[in-house]
């Protein structure tokens, strides 16, 4: 066994990182991997990293929340609230301050930064690319990120590790404890990718399951673009019918959630029976009302997100709002990798699924 591992929580993610390190530590002799960190704040807004502990010969995992816009600074007497940005600059700023020390640095970003700007259609930034290139030069050796937006990113650095993790067993898991009368076959449960680039979650769940599977597309207006890209006129449906039937629409975030919102919508006109939203990321950054009222008007049943980023107060309070939590999961990819272990069985989750379904049936 390996001990020589150390955690570093960035503020964004302290209290996850706290409780993967009190995981850990269980599993293990009962020690404190976590190494303290901070990234104070001159008056001008600029910043430095320090690490509290020696990192010497430390085989390092990083973690930090890029979504985590709860936290503030000030400059120039005014508080300004963190960006994306603002964490992915002291997440650099750590990494500097292990000075090279480390045997390993391992980044953990459940978010992964620039995500959506993943591809290059005109003349503009690819900031994901340029990240991950910034990592490699800083001498990351490997880094782990959950449902990216788009996985082929991984081939930006193909020299380096990069593992995209489904969070779909935590998903499966959540879902049939919170219901008991989900009827798992082709006549009354249908998984469905609200976009094209959700087919691919979708058809996996769907096909563990043994279920079918229906899908939407965007009908855009590309004559314009409106706040960086083409509106969407519609969403169009393509799948068996969904009458009288349980949904489950599958997807990597909610942001304003208007489109999540408008497949829920269409369904419940298709006639089906209940639908269920699994998103990986919760950002909900357009607020609540729209989903409360949505709620009241019986489009959705529940909505189930991920705790791999911060979620607001007000969501954990909504009734229709269930938290997959992912704290175990994270203790256990951090620990089978400093174990220098494979996390084919962490990354792979198929088997375990259709063992839970099985239990569930039975």
């Amino acid at each position: 066994m390996n001990e020589n591992l150390g955690i570093i929580a960035l503020e964004s993610a302290l209290e996850n990182g706290k409780r993967v390190n009190e995981i850990i530590s269980k599993w293990r002799d009962g020690g404190n991997y976590l190494i303290p960190c901070e990234c104070p704040r001159f008056s001008s807004g600029e910043a430095k990293g320090i690490v509290g502990e020696s990192v010497r010969d430390k085989d390092i995992y990083i973690i930090v929340d890029v979504c985590n816009n709860s936290l503030t600074y000030k400059m120039d007497g005014e508080k300004n609230r963190m960006s994306p940005d603002d964490h992915y600059q002291d997440l650099k700023r750590v990494i500097a301050a292990c000075s090279g020390k480390a045997e390993r640095i391992n980044v953990v970003m459940p978010f992964l930064y620039e995500s959506r700007q993943h591809r290059r259609t005109m003349r503009e930034s690819l900031d994901c690319a340029v990240m991950l290139r910034e990592l490699e030069y800083m001498g990351v050796h490997s880094l782990v990120t959950f449902d990216a937006h788009d996985p082929r990113m991984s081939n930006v650095t193909p020299l380096r590790s990069f593992d995209n993790v489904s969070p779909a067993l935590q998903f499966v898991q959540s879902f049939l404890t919170e219901y008991e009368d989900i009827q798992i076959d082709k006549d009354h449960l249908m998984f469905i990718a609200p976009d094209e680039g959700a087919t691919e979650r979708s058809v996996f769940l769907a096909s563990v399951f043994g279920v079918n599977l229906g899908m939407f597309y965007k009908r855009r207006d590309y004559s314009r673009i409106v706040d960086g890209s083409n509106p969407i006129v519609a969403h169009d449906f393509s799948g068996a019918s969904v009458e009288g039937m349980d949904v489950v629409i599958v997807d990597d975030m909610i942001a304003s959630g208007g489109s999540m919102i408008d497949v829920a919508g269409q369904l419940k006109k298709l006639g089906a029976k209940r639908v269920f939203i699994f998103s990986t990321f919760g950002l909900f950054s357009s607020g609540f009302e729209k989903f409360d009222k949505a709620y009241e008007q019986g489009l959705f049943t529940r909505i189930f997100t991920t705790n791999l980023i911060h979620q607001k107060e007000e969501l954990l309070s909504k009734e229709y709002y269930c938290s997959v939590n992912m704290n175990r999961y994270i203790a256990a990819i951090i620990d089978t990798l400093n174990k220098r272990g494979s996390l084919t069985q962490l990354t792979k989750p198929a088997d375990r699924i259709r063992e839970t379904i099985a239990k569930y049936k039975h």
